[in-house]
């Protein structure tokens, strides 16, 4: 059976109904044209100057949002593919999953979440939602209100990493605020109730996807910036770090047991015996890492789910498996990024200007209103019934930002006025 047909009327439907179109205009699927919807947004495209690890102006090779989310995408579509969904779906899912994130990463994101307490709090899977539905400019319904891209339900669906509001999180994950609720039901009409919610398998793929290209990627990174020595890991250290940064993840997990899954990585046949000097057969050598680790993983999860049960494996039909190796695996990985680049002493303080920053820039834009705003976000001011309302769109704006905007929007508007002549 084809992959399309697994997928019926009710995941194919749009929340505005759309004309067919035009008869000489190239066949696509519905998939195919919620992929390139996502492909064309503008949010998209700033994807390209917004940090992924450290800065995109950092270094010609480090990765950033884009190129962090286009892996994502391939990696999501080879698994998807040979899982039997619709690899479009999972794709446009990856390609879509860090949308939302604001200037500098996840720093800038804990900033946020901060100073948005009164309107909700800040999110970057929350926000992504918001901007598929809401802040991208594509469709509008007969109110004349802003839908976003407009997109199925199934696609919109495999976005949602954290299917629920930020009063039913345990962690501080969430993906929808309050005043998104309404398409965010539309979205999950005739989810299977559970608890906590289920994610349709797509996500679930999505999610997977992005584990796996940081957890590789980033260490790939921290090599050829030379803050990684993969002959060289003082596991002790990394155990220390990992347990700080993931504590509910290594609950019933010992240093031993983190040990010998070290063991397995370094067991992998292309891991590397002597340090990566820059040349191009050490750089070879370090692309062959990355790709046997990312087949390593997600071989292991595509076996482990078909011999869970028969499938099809699309919606809510099945879960993905992740066997609980592969998963220390990658989070092994996550560990020796985040010692060895993520608080490096350099990094720390990178990122502590950055704070100081976004907290300026977001009281600079509230206090100066819809004069400081882009057109766009100063019309949602005005529609705004209250501090709280204002508040989200000054956060709105600002997440919109990339790092380098960010940095030129702050530097004038604190900048003295210049008064105008009588």
């Amino acid at each position: 059976m084809d992959a399309l047909e697994l997928y019926d009327d009710h995941a194919r439907e749009r929340l505005v109904p759309e004309p067919p179109k035009r008869v000489d205009a190239p066949v696509r699927t519905p998939f195919e044209r919620d992929r390139a919807r996502v492909v064309h947004a503008a949010s998209s495209r700033r994807l390209a100057a917004k940090t992924q690890v450290v800065g995109p102006q950092s270094d010609d090779f480090v990765r950033n949002r884009l190129t962090h989310s286009l892996e994502v995408a391939q990696v999501a579509r080879d698994l998807s593919r040979a899982l039997g969904s619709h690899p479009d779906i999972a794709e446009t899912a990856a390609l879509a999953h860090d949308l939302g994130h604001p200037p500098f990463g996840h720093n800038g994101e804990r900033v946020l979440a901060d100073l948005a307490v009164e309107c909700g709090g800040f999110e970057g899977n929350a926000q992504t939602l918001r901007l598929l539905t809401r802040l991208e400019s594509k469709t509008f319904d007969q109110q004349g209100r802003s839908v976003g891209l407009n997109l199925t339900r199934a696609t919109l669906d495999a976005c949602s990493k954290y299917p629920w509001g930020a009063e039913e999180s345990r962690d501080g994950k969430f993906g929808v605020y309050a005043d998104d609720r309404p398409v965010f039901s539309w979205m999950r009409a005739d989810v299977p109730a559970a608890e906590p919610p289920r994610r349709c398998l797509e996500a679930q793929v999505m999610d997977l996807a992005d584990d796996v290209a940081y957890s590789v990627h980033d260490v790939e990174d921290g090599v050829v910036a030379d803050r990684v020595d993969l002959t060289r890991l003082d596991s002790e250290a990394v155990w220390a770090t990992l347990r700080e940064w993931y504590p509910s993840d290594l609950a019933e997990v010992t240093d031993d047991e983190l040990e010998d899954v070290l063991a397995d990585l370094r067991a992998v046949g292309s891991w590397p015996h002597a340090p990566y000097d820059g040349s191009r057969a050490s750089l070879a050598a370090l692309k062959n890492l990355t790709s046997d680790l990312i087949g390593r993983f997600c071989g292991a999860v595509q076996h482990a789910t078909h011999a869970a049960g028969p499938g099809p494996f699309v919606r809510y039909e099945a879960d993905l498996v992740v066997p609980r190796r592969t998963g220390l695996e990658m989070l092994v990985l996550k560990g020796v990024a985040a010692h060895y680049v993520m608080q490096a002493e350099d990094r720390l303080a990178v990122m502590a200007r950055q704070r100081g920053l976004l907290g300026e820039l977001v009281a600079l834009l509230a206090h100066r209103g819809p004069d400081a705003l882009d057109r766009a976000f100063a019309d949602d001011w005005h529609g705004a019934t209250d501090d709280a309302g204002r508040l989200r769109v000054v956060v709105d704006q600002v997440a919109s930002l990339t790092d380098a905007s960010a940095v030129s929007r702050w530097e004038a508007l604190r900048a003295p006025r210049v008064a105008s002549r009588a």
